[in-house]
């Protein structure tokens, strides 16, 4: 049985990433991720898109994350 990438993150990961998690996928710095998202761009917007704040906790669906890198 083969599992395919978004269920690799989800078992990696769980449901919700947090911003360390996400910078570690997309191979960036924390502090560059969160630049980059206060910025504009087509790939910013559909990222931002899929964060959720808990708290003073920002995280990002780990399943929407990967529709937006196109990797599921």
């Amino acid at each position: 049985m083969t599992m395919t990438a978004d269920e690799t993150l989800i078992r990696q990961y769980g449901a919700l990433l947090s911003i360390n998690q996400l910078a570690a996928i997309l191979d960036r710095s924390p502090d560059g991720l969160r630049t980059t998202l206060r910025s504009s761009g087509e790939w910013v917007n559909k990222i931002n898109a899929t964060r959720l704040r808990l708290g003073r906790c920002l995280y990002f669906c780990t399943v929407a994350v990967a529709d937006v890198l196109g990797i599921r």
